[in-house]
């Protein structure tokens, strides 16, 4: 059994977590130790665990990544008012082959999937998205993946799966469940143009660094369309990180990235939250698990929600323009919004209904004065291809 290789949280944070104080996360966690094995499943929100694998880092670890660094920032953080049970099941160490530890993955990510639990994984690198999206194949037909990374991370033609080509492996290996790729917070300059060509042709969404970070609301619903996330750390700046090599002078902030994170708990769809591509020091570690904390707190405010005309919980406007009549709703609640698109989701097909597209207010803005929204457009193509 998969959760076999899982090893236990070391004695150093245990004895760590022995002297906070109970409002502590760290003694609010169930935890993974030698002494009394896994813990109980039954009931868990979410599972945290660490990924030690890194052979296919594009560039090279020098160290092994200090997952209890981070485990020990985590554990000292004071816990919210949350209603969610989180355990802590260890780490992964390197298979014999990357392979191996692929397959671990994929079997753990699965198998807490069917639990419906949401994994929360801490990775050395980001490659590791690619076992967790293959771990969906059983869970549901077709996969949102959401990537939060300065690089789109398509990689050459001809490489081998890497930290900065998994998306490349994802998109070409079969069976095909991945619907939609969004990227936020792009930076042009590391990306070549023919890779932005390609999330143009595919009819991917790609926002710019500066376009969310003038706006962080643009992101929610990205997010709320999501299944999969992945963090990539260096889409933050290298001062954040408190590092200087392998980081870019330009990226997310803290308090961003964190509001970033906190979007991705409140989403109902997101079922797994990746974190990848950090360094050994003090900050990073600090930044890491302030991000961890603000996405199990988004988790306390998650509110399902299905547009319906005939709900009083719904505002239903339609939108007449030149070319089509755009049907938007408004949560009354929440106040989000959505607007209907066509899909060729087995679930919208069967039934001949519409998909409802997650957007923003100022999406029903620019349809009022007859402009298309693009997240709208490019859902309308793929929904017809």
């Amino acid at each position: 059994m998969a959760f076999d290789f899982l090893v236990p949280v070391s004695e150093k944070v245990l004895a760590f977590t022995e002297f906070l104080p109970p409002q502590s996360l760290g003694k609010n966690v169930f935890k993974h130790t030698k002494k009394k094995g896994l813990p109980v499943f039954a009931n868990a929100t979410v599972a945290i665990f660490g990924v030690l694998e890194s052979r296919n880092a594009f560039e090279k670890k020098t160290e092994r990544l200090d997952i209890d660094a981070i485990r020990i920032q985590l554990y000292r953080l004071m816990t919210g008012n949350w209603d969610a049970t989180i355990i802590d099941i260890g780490d992964i160490e390197e298979g014999n082959t990357v392979e191996d530890t692929y397959f671990v993955v994929k079997e753990i990510v699965a198998g807490l999937l069917e639990e419906n639990i949401i994994p929360i994984i801490i990775g050395a690198t980001q490659d590791i998205t690619f076992p967790t999206y293959r771990a969906f194949d059983k869970i549901i037909d077709m996969v949102n993946l959401v990537s939060i990374d300065s690089r789109f991370d398509f990689g050459e033609d001809d490489e081998l799966i890497s930290s900065h080509s998994y998306m490349s492996k994802i998109i070409t290996d079969k069976p095909n469940n991945l619907y939609n790729f969004s990227n936020v917070g792009y930076q042009s300059y590391f990306n070549a143009q023919e890779e932005i060509d390609l999330m143009e042709r595919l009819f991917f969404d790609a926002y710019r660094l500066g376009e969310v970070a003038s706006n962080i609301s643009i992101a929610e619903p990205v997010l709320r369309n999501a299944h999969l996330v992945s963090l990539d750390m260096r889409a933050v700046r290298a001062s954040e990180m408190g590092l200087t090599s392998n980081f870019s002078p330009n990226g997310f902030t803290g308090r961003e990235i964190c509001a970033i994170a906190r979007y991705a708990g409140i989403s109902d769809k997101v079922s797994l939250f990746g974190i990848y591509e950090m360094e050994n020091a003090s900050l990073s570690a600090q930044l890491v698990a302030q991000i961890l904390w603000y996405f199990i707190e988004g988790l306390s405010f998650r509110i399902e929600e299905r547009p319906n005309s005939k709900s009083k919980d719904f505002t239903k406007f339609t939108v007449p323009t030149d070319s089509e009549e755009l049907i938007f709703f408004k949560s009354n609640i929440t106040q989000r919004w959505w607007v209907e698109v066509p899909s060729i989701l087995p679930e919208h097909t069967k039934t001949n209904s519409m998909a409802l597209l997650p957007c923003i207010e100022q999406d029903y803005l620019d349809a009022c004065n007859q402009i298309i929204p693009e997240r709208w457009f490019k859902a309308y193509k793929k929904g017809l291809t």
